[in-house]
């Protein structure tokens, strides 16, 4: 409560008094720092429902982005499934752990209202009815009573001016009296007490110091990195380049290759072709002239003469020598017979 506060607190300065005029004006702390407000300690065991005493650090909250925060937070399909599944999973756990509950209590009020002792059966003759049970009594009525009434309205007055909020008070007031000199005396207990302020003024203003210097190195490094950066930029887009042009004049060379081989291919070809002609018609007059006259394209006058008038006229007549020859002997013939034949008839 306040005034237990107010009595270690108390304590706290007497025990500093003490200290501070036995060391002979130095300041000597002997109490060890601690909460004085809503302590709570540390619970010794986990909670068995899940709970957690650090849900105010940021540190614990699953929300907080760990690690560079210049690279993306890539996560793998593995990771993601495993992530999806644990979502799932806790959504399952909580909706099954809601449905346990609600079903506990339901269970709960029916056992509540099976124990509760029900109204026996009312005996012959008589009848149940419903009967107020509250402290004050009240007339029930189908319709309730109206009454008319009339009042009149005063005219139009300004709004009051709004009052001053002052917030709810809370806790209990104590006071105590306090006579001059009893708890401390300022001259002595100042030093220490300016001695701390001054030193922690020195060390924020030594630590602001320090993170302004830390913010200029970033800075500086930052625009290094920047400027190497534009810099490897420049000379990969330089290597790009000459790559590309290095590459454009690669097919260039071998464009070129291909048309002058196929220039060559085709002046070989026809280097061929005019050697394989002029070697083919080389002896091409001859051969033809003595196929033709092989063939018989090209003859001879009396040769013609003799093949085509005096063969085929000395082939007649000797055909009609023959004929005569032929006939001359079937004539000689016959007469042989018929010689040979007539002494035999005459025999007879």
């Amino acid at each position: 409560s306040t005034q237990s506060t107010w009595a270690q607190q108390h304590q706290i300065l007497a025990m500093a008094t003490k200290n501070a005029t036995s060391t002979a004006g130095g300041f000597t702390f002997q109490q060890p720092p601690r909460s004085v407000g809503n302590f709570q300690p540390t619970p010794q065991y986990r909670d068995p429902r899940g709970g957690s005493s650090k849900q105010g650090n940021i540190m614990h909250d699953r929300r907080v982005v760990r690690g560079n925060t210049y690279a993306a937070q890539v996560m793998s399909l593995t990771a993601q499934a495993e992530l999806q599944r644990a979502e799932k999973e806790n959504d399952s756990r909580k909706k099954l752990t809601q449905k346990k509950a609600a079903q506990a209590a339901r269970s709960r009020e029916l056992l509540e209202e099976a124990k509760r002792a029900s109204t026996p059966d009312p005996v012959d003759g008589r009848a149940h009815m419903d009967v107020q049970t509250q402290e004050y009594l009240e007339e029930l009525k189908d319709k309730p009573d109206e009454v008319q009434q009339e009042t009149q309205t005063d005219p139009m007055l300004d709004r009051p001016p709004t009052p001053t909020y002052v917030p709810f008070k809370t806790g209990r007031d104590a006071d105590t009296q306090i006579l001059e000199g009893e708890l401390f005396q300022f001259d002595v207990e100042v030093d220490p007490i300016l001695d701390v302020m001054v030193g922690k003024t020195l060390e924020q203003a030594m630590l602001e110091v320090l993170q302004e210097e830390e913010l200029e190195a970033l800075r500086s490094q930052q625009s290094q990195f920047e400027q190497r950066r534009k810099e490897e930029l420049l000379e990969t887009q330089r290597l790009e380049a000459q790559e590309r042009r290095k590459y454009d004049e690669k097919e260039r060379r071998k464009k070129q290759e291909v048309a002058r081989i196929h220039r060559e291919k085709e002046t070989r070809e026809k280097l061929k072709s005019r050697m394989f002609a002029k070697a083919f018609l080389t002896n091409l007059e001859h051969h033809v002239f003595a196929r033709l006259e092989d063939e018989g394209w090209f003859r001879d006058g009396v040769q013609a003469e003799v093949e085509l008038n005096f063969f085929p006229w000395l082939m007649e007549e000797t055909e009609k020598e023959l004929d005569k020859c032929r006939k001359a002997r079937a004539m000689v013939d016959m007469l042989i017979r018929e010689s040979v034949a007539r002494p035999a008839t005459t025999s007879i």
